[in-house]
């Protein structure tokens, strides 16, 4: 029987742009950069240099800030946690896991992705260290996505990363997905979830320009894209109900102040204008 194409295969044409624009900023390998995300790159150039003028950023602006802290938070973790373990769900092009294993020769990072994409990323990081893992497989919205958490040892936490993915999900779907997360982690000591999210842009004086983009991107992509959440503490209690029970929202305002601004009481947060914001959701676990 031929199995089912997943509804959101479409999805990983953005993972070619976005793996070609981590090129372009120094922090990937040539490996992970494809002509298609040359094309695509330089596709959308002239509309990305207009809003990074206008609107006060643009979809590469928020890939580096994104990027940047996730990135931050997992070595955070990896210094409270040596043996900490890593799954990096539709993975697609992003160079994380190559950047560290080559800074931790020791965790345990897995990627996951469709198989088309797992194929190309396993290639690709074959190509720069043989012993690289394969890149696994599964649609993480069906039982497989319970059967890749037993890749991992239930005695050490685990740290579940996605990227540029969840808005591509409507918000029945993207609770769904965090409460398989939060339901499958709960056999390791902790379970986190690192993530970016685009929250509405309430606070941008051409957020009807982004709207139109987010349409745009819906059409191209042929997903479920949208914006979902107005402010932190609405993020933060979804989160919650999903099973999680400490969130944190960063927004990069307030992240990437010099010095460093601590965020405030959930409940006295706001929608600051960024056009990213990063989640880290935790939840410890009573394992015998």
């Amino acid at each position: 029987m031929t199995q089912p194409l997943s509804q959101h295969r479409h999805i990983s044409f953005t993972a070619h742009y976005t793996g070609y624009i981590w090129y372009q900023m120094g922090i990937s390998h040539p490996v992970f950069a494809t002509g298609r995300g040359k094309f695509l790159a330089a596709l959308v150039h002239p509309l990305e240099t207009w809003a990074e003028k206008h609107v006060g950023g643009s979809m590469r602006t928020t890939l580096k800030q994104r990027h940047q802290m996730i990135d931050e938070h997992l070595c955070q973790l990896i210094t409270q946690h040596p043996q900490l373990q890593v799954l990096e769900i539709a993975c697609g092009l992003s160079p994380r896991s190559w950047n560290f294993r080559k800074k931790f020769p020791e965790i345990n990072y897995r990627e996951l992705d469709l198989p088309d994409m797992a194929k190309i990323k396993t290639q690709a990081l074959k190509t720069l260290d043989q012993d690289a893992p394969e890149v696994l497989t599964a649609d993480i919205f069906s039982e497989e996505l319970a059967n890749i958490f037993q890749v991992f040892d239930p005695e050490q936490p685990l740290v579940v990363i996605s990227e540029g993915l969840i808005n591509y999900f409507n918000k029945d779907m993207l609770q769904t997905l965090l409460k398989g997360i939060a339901e499958y982690g709960q056999r390791f000591p902790e379970i986190h979830y690192l993530s970016d999210i685009y929250p509405e842009p309430v606070k941008n004086r051409l957020a009807s320009f982004i709207w139109t983009c987010s349409r745009l991107l819906k059409f191209m992509s042929r997903s479920a894209f949208t914006f979902h959440f107005k402010s932190p503490q609405e993020l933060q209690q979804f989160c919650q109900q999903a099973g999680f029970s400490g969130v944190e929202v960063k927004q990069p305002q307030r992240y990437f102040a010099s010095p460093q601004q601590a965020n405030p009481a959930i409940e006295q947060d706001e929608h600051l204008g960024d056009l990213v914001w990063m989640i880290h959701a935790m939840k410890k676990n009573s394992v015998k």
